[in-house]
């Protein structure tokens, strides 16, 4: 119930609906059944750890986010805000996990998947409410195009080896995705950053999806 309280108290500095508070809260609470009835199968540990809590309280930022896009009021400083706080949680997460030994390949894709949710939702911001084109969407969408291709190509679902550029890389695609919320930069630098992110987001899945064919 963290999560609800949580996307409630963002009604105070978020641009909110009723309609868009219950949308909100109603994705955060499907989300969190999904997680819970996965976590029963393939979480490995017996205690959830507050890893997993952080993991589920940046969804639940995820969740707030909405708000603004059904109150048809996208993007801005208070987006940027929030979505910074989710970007700082990220590092959190991972940390508790290592520390308390409850590192597992679930919390992995938890936490990638909160990541991608993030940045697709703010990529929707960025569309409905600054004057960057579609070609944003490559930021949101490129890893549920992954996910959808390896159900097609079986062995675009194995196992990658840890690599810090990657977690650089979406540091880099969800830092640019905030900057975009605000009005720092003018329509065309926003456009170039956004070109930019793209390329090294684009270029990053293309050297795992090399790995993955050549070790398939």
């Amino acid at each position: 119930m963290a999560g609800v309280a949580t996307i409630a108290a963002l009604t105070a500095v978020l641009p909110a609906t009723a309609p868009g508070l219950l949308g909100a809260a109603l994705a955060f609470l499907l989300a969190s059944t999904a997680v819970a009835v996965l976590m029963r199968r393939y979480y490995p540990h017996r205690r959830i750890g507050g890893c997993n809590v952080v993991t589920l309280l940046r969804a639940g930022l995820v969740c707030a986010l909405l708000m603004p896009l059904m109150a048809d009021r996208p993007a801005g400083w208070t987006v940027a805000l929030v979505a910074g706080i989710g970007l700082a949680m990220d590092g959190l997460d991972g940390f508790l996990a290592r520390r308390s030994g409850l590192v597992s390949a679930f919390g992995a894709r938890f936490d990638m998947e909160v990541d991608a949710a993030l940045a697709l939702v703010l990529a929707l911001h960025v569309i409905a409410g600054t004057a960057v084109g579609a070609e944003v969407l490559v930021l949101g969408l490129i890893r549920y195009v992954f996910v959808l291709a390896s159900w097609v190509l079986p062995w675009l679902q194995g196992a990658l080896p840890v690599r810090r550029w990657r977690k650089a890389i979406c540091v880099i695609q969800i830092a640019a995705l905030i900057v975009l919320q605000t009005p720092l930069l003018s329509p065309g630098q926003g456009i170039v950053l956004a070109r930019i992110a793209a390329l090294l987001l684009v270029g990053s899945f293309a050297v795992d999806i090399r790995w993955l064919w050549r070790h398939r």
